[in-house]
């Protein structure tokens, strides 16, 4: 693991709470009729302060970016309630306040992708400033140079396409439309998926100069227990769609006390040591995340 221990979080009122989270995708049989459920993510709460960086781990299909989904209004939850900056927040997406919305932004996972691949840069930047603001034109152009400078771009590069950018670029132009409105919190979505190790490592160091220079809140979604724990002040560990463990990154790390945390744990290569298979111990299967439902269409 990583020696270098992140700075620890503002200590104040929680700024995002999730109480009882839950998200259930139906199962359709014969003529459309719902035979059961798929519980995504089930029954899950936790608050992060102002300030905090919250890492969430899990294997894939666990629920994290399905979880991240829902706190950044792209799926509506089936139950449960988000409450942010102490505003309880509409349980239809559809029915988030602007505000709310430039606010709390979700950073997906391939930037690429969430770029209209017709626009150039420039003409993406401004979409939400357009959106959100009434800044004239000049306005809107200084905020996107200092955005661009900030994540470490050259101004020539907002007359590009997407596809003339690589991997590492595409990432920081997508931290850059991100971060444009100036939001309180943000979603990572496995920020450094897909890249090479020097570019990864590029892109973790200017996640956090943001998160100092914006006093930036935000959870970090990954599979890497590496990156969380050297970029998250707490984790939260998601099995099946539940979180079986959460606490501080260093106090989970040193003395997990979930036989899943255990497994992930043990699961990271050591150079010199024993084999992972040599040494993986894992927890009993839990109940399937495939459930029946009592309703009847």
């Amino acid at each position: 693991m990583p020696d270098a221990s992140p700075e620890p979080p503002l200590r104040t009122h929680p700024l995002l709470e999730v109480e009882h989270l839950s998200c259930h995708f139906p199962i359709r049989g014969l003529f459309g009729r719902r035979t059961g459920s798929v519980r995504a993510v089930d029954d899950v709460s936790f608050s992060v302060a102002s300030g905090e960086a919250l890492g969430i781990v899990g294997e894939t299909g666990s629920g994290k970016s399905t979880l991240g989904k829902m706190l950044g209004g792209i799926i509506d939850p089936t139950e449960g309630a988000i409450t942010f900056a102490g505003e309880r927040l509409p349980s239809l997406r559809a029915r988030r306040p602007f505000a709310v919305r430039a606010r709390l932004q979700y950073a997906y996972q391939d930037s690429a992708a969430s770029l209209d691949p017709r626009w150039t840069l420039r003409r993406s930047l401004h979409e939400p400033l357009i959106i959100h603001t009434n800044w004239p034109r000049e306005r809107r152009d200084a905020k996107i140079s200092e955005i661009v400078s900030a994540v470490g771009l050259a101004d020539e590069h907002l007359d590009l396409y997407p596809y003339e950018l690589s991997g590492g670029q595409q990432r920081r132009i997508g931290l850059a439309r991100t971060l444009v409105l100036e939001p309180q919190v943000v979603i990572f979505d496995e920020p450094t998926s897909g890249l090479d190790v020097s570019v990864q490592a590029t892109v973790l160091a200017l996640v956090r100069d943001l998160h100092r220079t914006f006093k930036l809140t935000y959870l970090l979604i990954s599979h890497d227990l590496n990156v969380v724990g050297s970029m998250c002040d707490r984790v939260a560990v998601m099995q099946k769609g539940r979180i079986v463990e959460v606490g501080p990154t260093n106090e989970v790390f040193a003395a997990p006390r979930h036989p899943y945390t255990r497994s992930l744990l043990a699961s990271l290569p050591r150079i010199g040591g024993p084999r992972v298979t040599d040494r993986l111990v894992l927890p009993k299967e839990p109940t399937s995340s495939l459930g029946g439902d009592k309703r009847r269409d």
